[in-house]
């Protein structure tokens, strides 16, 4: 049975939250925060969630929420602050140190219940997850390696490696390849325009073609979401939400498992792809809220061409915008802050674009 640690400094309250649980989960109790931390040291992955008190001896619930929150611990546990403080400043407090809930007392006993095991159940999707991307992280090395001994000729062409890797979002139906090729064409439109407009950039030839070749990963990250979240019908969680975003960070680090096998400098192209395709030019991007140039220009570029392509063609939730529609909202900012520069770029290149959705069968 799964296990859940209860951490309260009066013994009554301890034991009633055990009984409320005892029937779904296997409660273990702590009187206070060091004798919390002692066991959370020692056996966190064997618990599922925690119910945290804040006033208690020795050490507080925020001193305890703070260490947990600098050894990273709020990962893979989820945390619910339990008070008799209703107060909206220690409610705030809690969630900004890494609280994944707060219930005020007196509390509702099927509302807890059922808050509990909604995050132990998306908590454990997020650890089943790490385990799965660590196989498919192992899976695809050991795939490289073996091409790297049967086909020579393979491994020499960059763009092949990339498709294969690329087809990997593809077989979860996540993206479909006409998706990804016209990601690569937007992409290579506004970087050659952006080349002709904005030398400064240093996009020469080679460098466009590796990243117009790289944006076929963009959405690697992906196969590390559950279908249970991406596929959702409902309006997801704040903490789903923040899953599926994890998407970018997550490619990075897949990308990061492949050292050795390409040349560095062009699978840093694909890793700042990966990761920092959902950043803004205003900071108000993910996963590292990267300003301005500090978001580098593949990126950049990949990210317009994204979204284009995500707004001119249809999904399950809506119709496709027009290319028009969808360049106004691009150029308005109504899907983010984008470099002034590439915006330019993206005016400039706009016609092109549309040719592309018409080659691709996007349009009538």
């Amino acid at each position: 049975m799964e296990k859940i640690l209860i951490v309260d400094d009066v013994k009554m309250n301890r034991e009633m939250l055990a009984d409320l649980f005892k029937e779904d989960y296997e409660p273990e109790m702590a009187e206070n925060g060091m004798q919390a931390l002692r066991l959370l040291k020692e056996r966190r992955q064997e618990y599922v969630a925690v119910l945290l008190d804040l006033v208690m001896p020795e050490l507080d619930g925020f001193a305890v929420l703070e260490v947990m929150r600098n050894q990273k611990w709020f990962d893979l546990l989820p945390v619910i602050v339990i008070s008799g403080d209703e107060s909206r400043e220690k409610e705030k407090r809690s969630l900004l140190l890494g609280a994944s809930d707060f219930i005020s007392k007196p509390f509702e006993a099927e509302v807890l219940r059922q808050r509990v095991k909604k995050l132990s159940e998306l908590y454990g999707y997020k650890r089943s997850m790490e385990k799965k991307v660590a196989e498919q992280t192992q899976t695809l090395r050991k795939q490289y390696r073996l091409l790297q001994i049967q086909s020579e000729k393979l491994l020499a062409s960059n763009e092949k490696v990339i498709d294969i890797l690329g087809m990997v979002v593809e077989y979860r139906n996540l993206e479909s390849s006409e998706h990804v090729h016209r990601v690569k064409s937007f992409t290579e439109i506004l970087a050659r325009e952006c080349a002709k407009e904005y030398p400064e950039y240093g996009l020469t030839e080679e460098k466009i073609k590796e990243i117009v070749s790289a944006s076929a990963l963009h959405d690697i990250g992906m196969i590390a979401i559950p279908d249970e979240i991406l596929l959702k019908p409902e309006k997801l969680t704040r903490d789903e939400f923040e899953y599926v975003k994890s998407h970018a960070a997550r490619g990075g680090e897949i990308l990061e498992q492949l050292k050795g096998i390409w040349e560095d400098e062009y699978r840093q192209i694909c890793y700042e792809i990966c990761r920092h395709h959902h950043e803004r030019y205003d900071g108000k991007g993910y996963p590292d809220s990267l300003k301005g140039e500090e978001i580098p220009v593949s990126a950049q570029l990949v990210s317009i061409a994204d979204v284009y392509d995500a707004l001119v063609t249809e999904n399950a939730y809506r119709e496709a915008f027009s290319p028009d529609d969808a360049f106004h909202m691009i150029i308005s900012g109504k899907c983010g802050v984008f470099s002034p520069k590439l915006l330019e770029c993206f005016r400039n290149a706009h016609d092109s674009f549309r040719s592309v959705m018409q080659g691709h069968g996007g349009l009538s």
